[in-house]
């Protein structure tokens, strides 16, 4: 393969597959992982007929794959194929920008065998500070049927390639609308993560030490451990459903956040959620409810998720 640095063709660039599979012990660890209190029977009682997967599980596939140990984080941060045209990345200095994931179809409780995670990258963007870079993963049964299709965005700070501003993209989520300024919010949801959240969330399959080591967190200028973005997007995930969707985790079709700051384990977090409308022109959402919004941590007053969008089968009475 060529070293040669070119961003643009590294654009379309298809990974290999990465088989995945999940049982029903996962769904129920992965709920706890992202805050499912006591009384959430939808989400942690298998036997109460509310229950269902929660749709946002599949962003933890691409850490997870198919173990039921622990996962080596680094080697799977360092291995596998390297995509044409793109410079050495560090993997100490990549941020998580953005994630987002669409549910096409229900989550069965437990895969069994064949299912996989088609990867491909579908962005490349290069500013002053570095490159980012968009990968889209489309979780498909064994006959290669789409169950969810996520995108996420990777900051890579201090890489160059042409030194210059450069944008080549090919495909990408729907963006938010922005937050109403002349209005509150619909709904507020207030929660609070324990001091234990990235112990119980890393469980589900993502083993980085900055979760669970505090001198790894201070060497990175956090000043300690700080929680996985991923689990905070559960936390926020649980709240569009719990005020939009009446607390079904069925409701939930589209959710996408950026991640603007971080959150330590123990701090409480505030999600703010405008209803805008019905979802417009996209198949597959009709009769579907889109909202935006923003989460808070309350402990620094920094918003930690923005750019909130999400598509939700609205229900007559909030849970809340």
């Amino acid at each position: 393969m060529s070293s040669q640095v070119d961003l643009g063709s590294a654009v379309g660039w298809q990974d290999d597959d990465k088989p995945v599979s999940w049982n029903q012990r996962d769904l129920l660890l992965y709920a706890v992982g992202i805050g499912a209190k006591e009384d959430d029977f939808a989400l942690i009682n298998e036997l109460d007929k509310s229950w269902a997967p929660f749709p946002t599980y599949p962003v933890v596939l691409p850490f997870k794959g198919t173990s039921q140990d622990v996962v080596n984080f680094r080697e799977l941060m360092t291995g596998g194929k390297r995509a044409p045209g793109l410079p050495r990345f560090d993997p100490n200095r990549g941020v998580h920008g953005s994630q987002s994931i669409e549910i096409l179809k229900p989550l069965p409780a437990v895969s069994g065998p064949g299912w996989k995670i088609k990867k491909r990258i579908v962005a490349v963007s290069e500013n002053k500070s570095g490159i980012i870079l968009e990968m889209e993963s489309m979780l498909v049964n064994p006959q290669g049927t789409p169950y969810a299709k996520l995108y996420s965005a990777s900051f890579n700070l201090g890489a160059k390639a042409t030194g210059t501003n450069f944008t080549k993209r090919i495909a990408g989520p729907p963006q938010a609308k922005p937050v109403p300024k002349d209005r509150k919010p619909d709904w507020v949801v207030r929660d609070q993560t324990s001091p234990e959240q990235a112990v119980v969330y890393r469980l589900s399959g993502d083993y980085n030490e900055l979760h669970i080591n505090p001198a790894i967190g201070a060497a990175t200028g956090f000043g300690g451990v700080i929680l996985h973005g991923l689990s905070t997007f559960g936390f926020a995930a649980r709240a569009v459903i719990n005020a939009v969707g009446g607390g079904d985790p069925r409701s939930l079709t589209l959710f996408g956040v950026r991640f603007t700051a971080p959150v330590k384990p123990g701090d409480a977090l505030e999600t703010s959620i405008w209803e805008v409308g019905p979802v417009k022109d996209v198949p597959g959402h009709e009769g579907e409810t889109e909202v935006t919004f923003v989460t808070k941590n309350v402990a620094t007053g920094k918003v930690c998720l923005g750019a909130g969008i999400a598509y939700v089968k609205k229900a007559e009475k909030s849970k809340l």
